[in-house]
């Protein structure tokens, strides 16, 4: 699993140059804390690849390069690929491997590879695949689907050793871009919305398929289900422009459906937008956000058409983005599981984590278009009147702060008239230095420049900051009672944590055993570890008599669904009050989003006033 640092470095990939680490705490989820504290984990052990400087952070590029090639050689170097290079040359051979010729070629002894063999065996279970041995010559049998996605799972792998999945498709077809960029520009002509997120999988396929087309192993048969006929003649043209190759109809067809139904939508004609539509109007209802707009119902259709095919075929698509989703906007992923939850239990479509991240992605942008601009910052500008400077002045700033800012003008009066800004402005900016205190000033010239604007863009980032946490820090100590907080868990495992903090919740007269069984049946759906360190269990109903939080830490690792977790909130959604509420849900994984501030809370947090006074500090930041 690739390390949460690795999410930095691909921010910096993206940018151009110098980025400030507000900015990527904005992007990233996290705080500038935990910015800083993945630029050191990235540049431990080895040459350094992250630079920092007084405007930000930037990424060196050929220190990155040489640090994958590294990594993958060691990972290629070690048992680990040594195995996957002999089920490569498995697959490959169709007549058999000698064993003993297999490992001197391999460099190990005949014991080594009879336990890579063994290793091999047993990583075949469940895939249709078996090794058959005669003698000396042991060969891989299975139907060529089946061959085709071990393959494909070799290459991923790859990928999570240190190679991406591009990269190592380019290594062995060059010319995979110019396809790429072929199958991108003819789905849009012929009126399809391309997904580059799963396109990269899709383009492993067809590597994979012209690979095994030359080596004379095609598939037995087409899909049951049929390709769009201009998919099809697309797939069939780039892959002679590009490949050289003329593949077979069933082969043309099953790429063109996976194309179809992974990474692009037709723009036409959804099914399921009445079902929707009762599912979107569910979610604004009960989580008081905005959902409704036509719009972007007809997309959500379109991919769950998709979806539906998908799944009836469980051929899902790989979302490289669902870790990063997951960790930095939990509650716009919890509304995705709802939105899973309901496709399964209406139209009977099975959704995996990588698919609920890609309906988070629609219900993001959705949100990000209609959010509430409540958390407007009033911003005082105090500037002379010269000529038409301050007009200048303020259209840069309005152009470079956007519309959550509420902007009053001042002149140089205001500089000795306290009333007039010092009680009502969040942030005074001034191109003359203010004769009273404020504690919230940026000076700027009269011609501001981008890196001027940029400060002002982190003033308000605090400001914000520190509203919603101040507020949070304040729902908290009215929701968490004495009795809803257990110090040690003594080794229980994630169902029996739950009904710990379950207990403890009905004995305060906050839920009963239907809400208990709400959260572990939310849990079972997906894990509700949003970070390394840290759970929240929830149930995706607002039945408790009222909102409240229990709390269970523990020094010793609690194992929670693949990670492993020392802090543990079950939190109890209630109708009363949820307008105020909701926002604990998304800022408690924030604040908590920064391991050290996890960790500070379970050195700090030995009973009840000692968990107060750490939320307390750590929210109020």
């Amino acid at each position: 699993m690739p390390e949460k640092w690795e999410r930095l470095v691909e921010a910096l990939a993206d940018a151009d140059g110098w980025t400030t680490a507000a900015r990527l705490a904005d992007r990233l989820g996290v705080t500038t804390r935990t910015v800083r504290t993945y630029a050191a984990q990235a540049n431990q052990g080895g040459e350094p690849v992250v630079e920092s400087g007084p405007d930000g952070y930037r990424l060196d590029r050929a220190a990155w390069a040489r640090r994958v090639r590294q990594r993958a050689d060691a990972a290629d170097a070690g048992p680990e690929g040594r195995r996957s290079r002999l089920i490569r040359d498995l697959v490959d051979a169709p007549d058999g491997l000698d064993v003993f010729e297999a490992a001197e070629r391999m460099h190990v002894s005949e014991s080594t590879l009879e336990s890579d063999l063994g290793r091999v065996r047993t990583r075949l279970q469940g895939t249709g695949l078996a090794l058959e041995r005669d003698g000396d010559v042991v060969r891989l049998t299975g139907p060529e689907t089946a061959m085709r996605r071990l393959v494909g799972s070799l290459v991923r792998e790859e990928g999570r050793r240190g190679i991406s999945d591009l990269g190592t498709l380019r290594a062995g077809f060059p010319t995979v871009d110019g396809f790429r960029r072929g199958l991108l520009a003819g789905l849009r002509d012929a009126g399809w919305a391309p997904n580059e997120y799963a396109l990269d999988d899709v383009l492993l396929h067809v590597a994979i398929a012209v690979d095994r087309v030359s080596r004379d192993r095609t598939l037995e048969r087409a899909d049951a289900a049929t390709a769009s006929d201009a998919l099809v003649a697309l797939v069939d043209e780039l892959v002679g422009e590009e490949f050289g190759v003329r593949l077979p109809p069933a082969e043309l067809e099953h790429l063109a459906r996976l194309i179809g139904t992974r990474a692009a939508t037709r723009r036409e004609g959804p099914a399921r937008v009445d079902v929707l539509r009762g599912i979107v109007a569910r979610i604004s209802q009960d989580w008081l956000v905005e959902l409704g707009d036509d719009e972007f119902l007809e997309r959500l259709a379109l991919h769950v058409d998709n979806l539906a095919a998908r799944a009836a075929e469980h051929s899902y698509s790989r979302n490289p983005l669902t870790a990063s989703i997951k960790a930095a906007y939990p509650l716009i992923y919890d509304l995705a599981v709802f939105l899973a939850s309901e496709l399964g239990r209406l139209e009977g479509i099975t959704v995996n984590d990588d698919e609920i991240a890609y309906l988070a992605m629609h219900l993001g942008a959705a949100l990000e278009r209609t959010r509430s601009r409540g958390d407007a910052v009033r911003v005082t500008v105090i500037a002379p009147e010269y000529h038409d400077a301050r007009e200048l002045l303020l259209d840069r700033l309005r152009g470079g702060l956007g519309d959550d800012v509420e902007i009053v003008v001042g002149g140089a009066a205001s500089l000795d008239d306290p009333s007039s800004y010092v009680d009502d402005a969040d942030l005074v900016v001034s191109v003359l230095p203010p004769r009273v205190p404020h504690p919230s000033v940026v000076a700027v010239p009269p011609f501001p420049t981008t890196d001027d604007v940029e400060r002002i863009r982190q003033e308000l980032a605090r400001i914000r900051r520190g509203r919603r946490r101040a507020r949070l820090a304040s729902t908290l100590t009215r929701t968490i009672g004495p009795d809803l907080f257990v110090r040690g868990v003594g080794g229980r495992d994630r169902e029996d944590v739950i009904r710990l903090l379950g207990d403890r919740l009905m004995a305060a007269g906050v839920i009963d055993e239907t809400y208990v069984h709400g959260v572990l049946e939310r849990e079972r759906m997906s894990s509700t570890a949003f970070t390394d360190l840290l759970a929240v269990p929830h149930a995706m109903t607002m039945t408790a008599e009222r909102s409240a939080i229990a709390i269970a830490i523990d020094e010793r690792p609690i194992a929670w669904g693949g990670a492993e977790v020392h802090v543990v909130a079950l939190i109890a959604f209630a109708e009363s009050g949820r307008a105020e509420f909701q926002a604990v849900f998304d800022q408690f994984v924030e604040a908590f989003s920064d391991p050290e501030n996890v960790r500070r809370l379970v050195r700090g947090a030995v009973d009840y006033p000692g968990l107060l006074a750490e939320l307390s500090v750590l929210m109020a930041r």
